[in-house]
């Protein structure tokens, strides 16, 4: 005929790390993912939080659109930023995105 005759296989022993085999080539990619992707990010994340708590008034910083200025009002979501003498903008606190050395705004 056209279709084959199925046998059952016989029942015996099989080898007890058959089935972790099975999973170790998923425990490797998720254990690489790991340390490749979200340990790095999360690093980043908290070196920000630290940055944001440790800003102070006076401090000079850019924010993530590229402005640049110095902090003259900081409450506990939005900072207030000097971007020029007499121009003041308010900006929320996670948008700054690095603290720059003092006297690098020397124009304001």
């Amino acid at each position: 005929m056209l279709i084959s005759n199925a046998y059952a296989q016989a029942a015996g022993a099989t080898d007890p790390t058959t089935g972790f085999m099975a999973f170790l080539p998923f425990l490797l990619v998720t254990a690489a993912l790991w340390f490749v992707m979200v340990r790095p990010q999360m690093k980043k994340a908290k070196e920000h939080r630290k940055l944001l708590s440790d800003l102070q008034k006076g401090d000079e910083v850019v924010t993530g659109a590229g402005f640049t200025g110095r902090i003259s009002k900081i409450g506990d979501n939005f900072t207030t930023l000097e971007i020029a003498t007499g121009v003041e903008i308010q900006i929320q606190k996670h948008a700054v995105s690095a603290v720059l050395p003092k006297g690098t705004l020397k124009h304001l």
